[in-house]
């Protein structure tokens, strides 16, 4: 029952989809990441479901790419983008540690954000209007490997404060199970990704790996380690970092 109780908990959390609600305790917590990539796996359904219903339908490029481009923001309510623009503007004070970490907890939206989440929309709009059906089903599985790394650095950092939301799932997962679990998915799909298409493929794995590895780097120098905003600003990069070289592949290569 607490495996369900942890599904419950990762959608609730990181979607709008419609689910019951279930009590937080250490039991149901334990798991509660493993189900993360679910949620990435339900937007890549929507993602490549949608985007081959519009295509067919004959929809005009802009229309296809704004609808393509907003799907996963009502699929997750924005939760990701919020963590986004929080670091965008912690990472644009160039304070110090102290300060950086403080502004990601300001409710208050500064200028570095808005600038930052209009340059990401116009940029997520134009390669999607460059995007081609058979790009698509290689598109949907950067939305579970995303997620997957993403959930393995949670359980893998290093806390950059003994509170909030990434330091709370932190403490109550079974950190090498839930280890294990987000590597098979991140080798599964992306062996997946290959086999749909060896250069997109590639070059999706390749984004995603050198997103990570630019997201560690961040959080060990400019934060002192990972919060819960650093994780969803890592997801809005690595996804929008796959699907250009997804699409730049598939139009170049």
């Amino acid at each position: 029952m607490y495996i369900l109780e942890s599904f419950f908990i990762a959608f609730s959390m990181y979607s709008k989809i419609p689910v019951p609600r279930v009590e937080w305790q250490e039991k149901n917590m334990k798991y509660a990441m493993c189900f993360f990539p679910a949620v990435g796996m339900v937007s890549g359904v929507f993602e490549v479901v949608s985007g081959m219903l519009l295509l067919r339908a004959g929809a005009g490029a802009f229309l296809f790419a704004v609808v393509m481009t907003l799907l996963p923001v009502l699929v997750t309510g924005g939760i990701h983008m919020d963590g986004f623009m929080d670091t965008l503007d912690a990472l644009g004070s160039y304070g110090d540690r102290e300060k950086k970490l403080a502004i990601l907890k300001d409710p208050h939206t500064g200028a570095f954000a808005i600038l930052g989440l209009c340059c990401y929309l116009l940029w997520s709009v134009a390669v999607w209007t460059e995007a081609e059906a058979d790009m698509l089903p290689v598109i949907g599985c950067g939305y579970v490997i995303s997620r997957a790394l993403s959930g393995l650095s949670v359980v893998t950092f290093k806390a950059a404060r003994d509170t909030g939301l990434a330091s709370t799932f932190q403490a109550a997962a079974v950190r090498k199970r839930v280890r294990i679990v987000m590597i098979v998915l991140i080798l599964m799909f992306s062996v997946l990704s290959l086999v749909l298409d060896e250069k997109m493929g590639a070059a999706s794995v390749l984004a995603g790996l050198l997103s990570f590895l630019y997201y560690r780097s961040v959080c060990d120098r400019q934060f002192g380690g990972i919060t819960g905003d650093l994780a969803g600003y890592f997801l809005q990069v690595c996804e929008l970092a796959m699907l250009t070289c997804i699409v730049l592949a598939g139009r170049i290569l």
